[in-house]
């Protein structure tokens, strides 16, 4: 995909079977937004262009796969998406943060900055890889998904980081992918 010439593939459509690849190896040294999303969703129509528009913003920083949950469930069976849109942060192989339902535009682009690091390095995304981190060492791979939609995304809104840490010892090992 061509999107003005230095950023190929910021943004592409993923697949169950490309996963791995597009989202987990590339994540490895970009992070990765994974918006799972569908045609007859009325939020994610409006939620999915603005995450376009601010990952393309991040000129290359960021990137971004959109996985049609009608298409391509499986991935979102494993990490549990009940609801949509449903948007995922990977950094290092894992989830990392991310947020259910439609947010303001404000909140998006502070989701991407994050991500980035802009403006005072990477300490963001050091802690949501702490975090990441910390689900992973207890075995809890279902759990740092639902840290990831259900946990970060309440602390952010409230502008709070506890709870972060809190929520992942409050609810043990879950099921693995």
């Amino acid at each position: 995909m061509d999107l003005g010439g230095a950023q190929p593939d910021v943004v592409m459509d993923g697949t169950d079977q490309g996963f791995m690849q597009d989202v987990i190896e590339t994540s490895q040294t970009t992070p990765v937004i994974v918006d799972f999303w569908a045609p007859w969703c009325g939020p994610c129509k409006t939620l999915g262009p603005m995450l376009e528009k601010h990952v393309r913003a991040a000129k290359g920083k960021v990137r971004m796969v959109k996985i049609n949950i009608d298409q391509h469930p499986a991935v979102a069976g494993q990490l549990r998406v009940q609801s949509i849109p449903a948007v995922f942060a990977f950094a290092g192989g894992r989830p990392v943060d991310g947020f259910m339902g439609a947010v303001p535009e404000s909140q998006i682009k502070s989701f991407v900055e994050r991500l980035q690091g802009a403006g005072g390095g990477d300490a963001g995304l050091e802690e949501l890889l702490a975090l990441g981190e910390e689900s992973l060492s207890i075995g809890d791979m279902g759990g740092a998904a639902a840290v990831a939609c259900s946990g970060v995304a309440a602390g952010h809104r409230r502008g709070r980081t506890e709870s972060r840490h809190s929520y992942v010892r409050r609810t043990g090992p879950s099921t693995r992918f």
